[in-house]
């Protein structure tokens, strides 16, 4: 287990990935798609992995965090996560966020958006929406803040910090308190098998359960 840190220093290091993030869209929109419109979505998959590369890096350096990804990990905590997975689409795509959605036309159009986004590049959104997000936000959310809250603040004041913290990252008000539900039960998941492979699991599982449930319409037309 990581040494405890503070809210504020949970905080901050959110704050850095979102300018690594900055960096990435600005890339993307200023330089790859007028340079190479063909090519703009490989550039910028390869633009995020190496800022998740660097990001990791500059964490494991500062704050003596360590990645471990096969640490407790079982084959409970694997069933756990492939359930949740199910879990999280049923809650989440076919409960919480259509109400959320009605309530707030503005988010419909950036799923539209998301939508057109996959379809024009299924495979690097595999990668990006499906590998390298559940990836990069569970080590951040679960193996370092929560983690780290847990240790100086308790289970209560960690679940609630870490989750706010991911529901933020975001960047949709629709998916504000269903990324923050998302957030409590992936850190119970995290703090019941310790396994940060198992929130990573769940996390993957359930972004692949919605990308097939997005393209399979169109392919089968």
């Amino acid at each position: 287990m990581n040494s405890g840190i503070s809210i504020g220093k949970g905080i901050l290091w959110v704050l850095v990935w979102f300018g690594f993030m900055f960096i990435y869209t600005a890339l993307d929109i200023v330089i790859w798609r007028k340079i190479t419109p063909n090519y703009s979505r490989i550039l910028n998959i390869i633009t995020v992995a190496l800022s998740m590369v660097v990001f990791f890096v500059l964490l494991e350096r500062k704050e003596n965090f360590k990645l471990n990804l096969l640490e407790n990990i079982s084959i409970q905590g694997i069933v756990i996560a492939i359930c949740c997975s199910v879990l999280f689409y049923l809650l989440l795509d076919k409960g919480l966020d259509p109400i959320f959605e009605s309530i707030f036309p503005s988010s419909k159009e950036n799923y539209q958006q998301t939508i057109q986004s996959i379809i024009s590049s299924p495979i690097v959104s595999l990668i990006d929406f499906c590998i390298f997000a559940p990836i990069l936000e569970e080590f951040l959310m679960r193996g370092f803040i929560l983690n780290g809250l847990y240790a100086n603040y308790g289970i209560i004041v960690a679940l609630l910090i870490s989750s706010i913290l991911f529901a933020l990252l975001h960047f949709n008000i629709a998916q504000i308190i269903p990324s923050f539900i998302c957030g409590i039960i992936l850190g119970l998941i995290y703090l019941y098998t310790g396994s940060i492979l198992s929130c990573i699991l769940a996390h993957m599982g359930y972004n692949f359960i919605s990308y097939i449930m997005i393209i399979l319409p169109i392919y089968n037309k």
